[in-house]
């Protein structure tokens, strides 16, 4: 699939107009994502714009930048009220904690939920909370209640509210699924899933990490920059490569090499997260990832480490050698050192 440029649209990033890593056709250009069978979406197909606007000023980019719907600076100026907790079906408890399937509001929709919220006194202020984010899985395949239930449980049984949010579009949760990297739609669900979990009066509110797989670690990154009374996050696999890498690099076709021009590279760095790790102000991240993950490059968690060390924020990397994308040769040590992690930053 061949990216589309529409020209006109381009010539207009001087003014009102954007460079948009977004799938629609009518805008400038196309980055088109295609679901990977086994595990993530993935790589895109660009087409550059070859010699089109190369000298357009930083201040005219980084406003081309802000009317993106996926930007970091439009995601801030969003509002994320959350909704209370309803409680849809009681499950079968854990060893130390209760089970439900729960739903919450994000933008006037219906979003459903796994809770989990440990057993025994409430300490003062509340329990500490974990926002659970999961990796891509086809949202017509998904359910609420598979997936991710050993790791979900790690955190549960070391005293952790935790709330896996579906995402819109996701078994019953209601909305379309757009994709967790050209539309804002998961991000914004992850974030009013944050704000949910502070109107319970079960939860500490001051103290709100995340944890997220795959596209959930994007996911993560995004909601930790946008959010900064999120206190923590445990990124495994995460896909947190700038987005100009994720254009051209990711997965490469062979004999197929995807390029951009410079326009382009410039615009897709300043969208991605990336570009904004110092506002991150210190909140800790810890990074794991297996050097044989067939989905998702261990050199992006290499290149995530270097930025955030460059960007004078601390990290705590994990290297797995021969483990794969869900950490299978590793889970054990993996889940021990995040619950560690949580239990030492919330």
């Amino acid at each position: 699939m061949r990216a589309l440029v529409n020209l006109t649209l381009l010539a207009l990033l001087a003014g009102a107009g954007y460079v948009a890593l977004t799938q629609q056709d009518a805008l400038p250009l196309r980055v088109p994502w295609k679901p990977a069978q086994s595990a993530e979406p993935t790589r895109p197909d660009v087409t550059g714009s070859e010699g089109l606007l190369q000298n357009l000023s930083d201040t005219a980019l980084k406003a081309a930048v802000a009317r993106n719907p996926v930007s970091i600076q439009a995601l801030k100026a969003r509002e994320y009220p959350g909704s209370a907790l309803t409680v849809r079906q009681t499950l079968a408890s854990g060893a130390n904690y209760t089970r439900q399937v729960v739903s919450y509001q994000s933008e006037g929709l219906r979003i459903n939920a796994l809770l989990t919220v440990p057993r025994g006194a409430l300490p003062r202020g509340g329990w500490p909370a974990i926002v659970f984010n999961h990796g891509y899985i086809p949202p017509a395949e998904y359910r609420t209640t598979e997936r991710y239930v050993a790791y979900q449980d790690a955190f549960a049984r070391a005293g952790f509210v935790t709330l896996k949010s579906d995402y819109r579009g996701h078994g019953r949760s209601e909305g379309e699924a757009q994709g967790g990297y050209n539309d804002s739609g998961y991000t914004v669900d992850v974030l009013n899933a944050a704000a949910s979990l502070k109107r319970d009066a079960r939860v500490n509110p001051a103290r709100i990490g995340l944890w997220g797989h795959s596209m959930g670690g994007q996911l993560s990154l995004k909601a930790m920059i946008v959010d900064p009374s999120l206190k923590a996050a445990s990124l495994w696999a995460g896909v947190n490569a700038s987005y100009d890498v994720l254009a051209t690099d990711w997965n490469p076709r062979p004999g197929q090499p995807r390029t951009l021009d410079a326009l382009n590279r410039r615009y897709l760095r300043l969208l991605s997260p990336n570009a904004y790790l110092r506002e991150l102000n210190g909140r800790p991240i810890q990074l794991h990832h297996g050097t044989n993950d067939q989905d998702v490059p261990y050199a992006f968690q290499k290149n995530l480490a270097d930025d955030l060390r460059n960007a004078g924020q601390g990290v705590e990397a994990y290297r797995y050698d021969g483990d794969n994308h869900n950490l299978s040769g590793n889970l054990r040590a993996a889940l021990n050192r995040s619950v560690k992690f949580f239990q030492k930053n919330l």
